[in-house]
């Protein structure tokens, strides 16, 4: 018989806060424990008691009965107090707990001293009325104050998320489609009633707030030039590093979700594709990805083609992953002083303890103005100290991010676990601005320390100074990967949905080299990675860096492709008269429309392995092609949209919308229905901007 009473998705199951698969994976187990069913209904019970507690009438209007009848239900039904206070605490809410507590047993006080005044009131001269009713009507002030407090302090326990301070007072974040927003245990997050949080947007995500008028926008992108056509008979090899950063999609929703189109540097169509998974297969053997491929007519031009090129990286189950040794490497400079930076970062990180067992070992360094440890490595079991370190951090000074890259990586090498993984988890905006602050001198840095197979996760967070070219190359070169969080939503998709994939590297410095066969193909673009292409000499230099892939990582890439014999819409380069025609070039009449190369070393190898894969040539109809399939050219073309790349052909806004909506498939989280959401968005931004 399974014992659950000691479980933390109890009190989440009871007050409904499990993802609809978490709940159907509980519900079985919760059958075979007759003991947990009772605690689950009398926490039900509890928390139904609670409620009509905070939203009953004033008291001071009530008569003698109904005081004593509300002060017996408060004082008898001790599971209140036992059950709410054992099981908020049990799951890391001290806090939550003591304010339930505090409110509840004021509420009996008064009660107590109410019983008392309205028994005795009777008796009363009439000339103290007037004073007994000023009374009643400060009390009534006071009552409502408390009530609105303890709100706000449930509210701010899940950071506008629909946790815990929701259901119990029966309020949750509705969201664009008209459900409620349900969230697990990892969400149930207590911070201090000081700290100011960001509030509800569309969703039930964070909305930052729009940068003060007063202050300068500083942000920061690296160019990116849009993907030409590339003749075969001059380049037949295309050679790119694999990317499964996701920091720009994310960071486009934040700029729609305030009224503005993302910078046109700030797109990149490949984060775009992989913020999303799909439905691969995956590698058998000891491969540690397998590859897929899949071909249809372009939906941008169809006399051409488009192949994609789909990676899937092996699972590992929750209870094979290794152990693990994380560095938290937190920015607390002054400028990580807003809502949507350390309130948010700390949060985050909290959702990330929730997940952690004893298994891992956590570290906690800060830095601004000097680096300095605040937390030295302690189990993951032992998250009440861990969150205590989160809670007590505040935002001040200048940012030497050269000095706490430095002791984070010194931390991480002294607590190193053979086998294991060996992350720093480097939270910040990226306005580094004391010591070592060059991007060269951060790059050379983080590339010497690569070198000790100590891997690197890099949390981009606000706006207003948002450094995205310096946190893009410093995961790149860090052996890493990177994300930006907007919303409380998207650390827990980036830590909790794919902690597996976001920790856990299964293979670094992957290379795709793809040759195409000019009797089949006379040109061909890829769609972005237009930061991460290689010289063709780099795919066998070992030494060259590239990208890497972590557990169950999906990745994906595609080729707009000009059958021979087929021209090129638009500019294009004149045929060379001193090269090999085509058909003398060719051994054979293959039908092999292109050979992928891939070149992969082992997480702590330093010799790669390769990998090739032909693919024959085949003709089908883009209507043919898979959801999946659709799903992800319907993305890539949003990103050409907001790049302002013309070659979308008669592919619309509109026909994104709704080329999604008649793909999304599978969407468990509701990632491919939000896409949708913000594709609706921007188009509403585009006519405001065209009128």
């Amino acid at each position: 018989m399974t014992n659950l009473s000691n479980d933390p998705r109890l009190t989440a199951y009871a007050l409904g806060e499990l993802d609809p698969l978490e709940t159907k994976e509980f519900e079985m187990e919760l059958k075979n424990d007759p003991n947990a069913q009772k605690e689950v209904d009398d926490i039900k019970n509890s928390a139904i008691l609670l409620k009509e507690g905070l939203e009953s009438e004033d008291k001071a209007s009530l008569g003698v009965d109904r005081v004593e009848e509300i002060h017996a239900n408060t004082t008898q039904k001790k599971s209140i107090f036992d059950i709410l206070k054992s099981k908020f605490v049990l799951a890391g809410l001290p806090a939550l707990a003591a304010s339930i507590l505090i409110v509840l047993n004021i509420s009996k006080n008064e009660n107590a001293m109410l019983s008392s005044k309205v028994a005795s009131s009777d008796s009363e001269p009439m000339v103290n009325r007037p004073q007994v009713a000023e009374q009643k009507a400060v009390k009534k002030n006071r009552k409502a104050k408390m009530k609105k407090e303890f709100s706000n302090k449930l509210d701010l326990s899940v950071a506008g998320s629909g946790g815990i301070g929701n259901q119990l007072s029966a309020k949750s974040a509705p969201s664009r489609s008209g459900k409620k927003m349900v969230m697990s245990e990892a969400e149930e997050i207590v911070m201090p009633s000081t700290v100011a949080v960001p509030q509800f947007g569309r969703e039930g995500f964070i909305a930052p707030p729009s940068p003060e008028p007063h202050k300068k926008n500083t942000e920061d992108y690296d160019k990116v030039e849009n993907s030409d056509w590339v003749k075969v008979s001059a380049e037949p090899l295309s050679t790119f590093s694999i990317d499964v950063d996701t920091a720009s999609y994310s960071n486009m929703r934040r700029f729609l979700n305030n009224g503005n189109l993302p910078p046109l540097d700030s797109v990149r169509i490949e984060e775009f594709i992989n913020y999303f998974d799909y439905d691969y297969e995956g590698p058998s053997g000891k491969l540690p990805f397998a590859v897929n491929f899949e071909q249809s007519k372009s939906p941008w031009n169809p006399k051409y083609k488009l192949v994609k090129i789909g990676l899937k990286g092996k699972e590992i189950a929750a209870k094979e992953r290794p152990n693990s040794n994380l560095v938290f490497l937190l920015d607390v400079s002054g400028s990580m002083n807003d809502p949507n930076k350390l309130p948010l970062l700390k949060n985050a990180m909290k959702l990330l303890t929730r997940k952690l067992n004893s298994k891992d070992r956590v570290s906690i360094v800060v830095y601004a103005g000097a680096s300095g440890m605040v937390l030295p490595s302690t189990s993951g079991s032992n998250k009440a100290k861990i969150l205590q370190a989160l809670t007590k951090l505040n935002a001040g000074g200048s940012t030497n991010g050269g000095q706490g890259i430095e002791l984070a990586y010194k931390v991480a090498k002294e607590n190193y676990i053979d086998g294991g993984v060996n992350r720093v988890i480097l939270a910040t905006d990226g306005d580094f601005n004391v010591g070592n602050s060059s991007r060269g001198g951060l790059i050379r840095l983080i590339e010497e320390k690569a070198k000790s197979n100590i891997f690197l996760t890099v949390l981009g967070l606000g706006m207003g100074n948002y450094k995205d070219g310096m946190l893009e190359k410093l995961a790149d070169k860090g052996n890493g990967n990177y994300a930006y969080l907007d919303t409380l939503n998207e650390a827990k998709k980036v830590l909790i949905h794919d902690m597996n994939s976001t920790l856990i590297t299964i293979a670094k410095d992957v290379k795709i080299q793809v040759e195409f066969n000019p009797n089949k193909v006379s040109a061909y673009r890829l769609i972005g990675y237009e930061n991460r292409k290689l010289a063709a000499k780099d795919f066998n230099d070992d030494k060259k860096d590239a990208g890497e892939i972590g557990a169950g990582h999906t990745v994906t890439a595609f080729y707009e492709i000009v059958p021979a014999g087929v021209k090129i819409d638009g500019a294009s380069v004149d045929a060379l008269k001193y090269q090999k025609s085509a058909k003398k070039a060719s051994s054979s009449n293959s039908k092999e429309l292109m050979t992928v190369k891939l070149r992969y070393k082992e997480p702590t190898g330093s010799v790669s392995t390769k990998l090739e894969f032909p693919l024959k040539d085949e003709t089908k109809e883009f209507s043919s092609a898979s959801k999946d399939f659709k799903f992800a050219t319907s993305v890539a073309t949003f990103g050409m949209i907001l790049r302002k790349d013309m070659r979308v052909g008669e592919m619309s806004i509109q026909k994104v919308i709704d080329t999604a909506k008649d793909n999304k498939g599978e969407d468990p989280y509701g990632y491919r229905q939000e896409f949708i959401e913000n594709v609706e968005l921007a188009r509403e931004l585009y006519k405001n901007k065209n009128q």
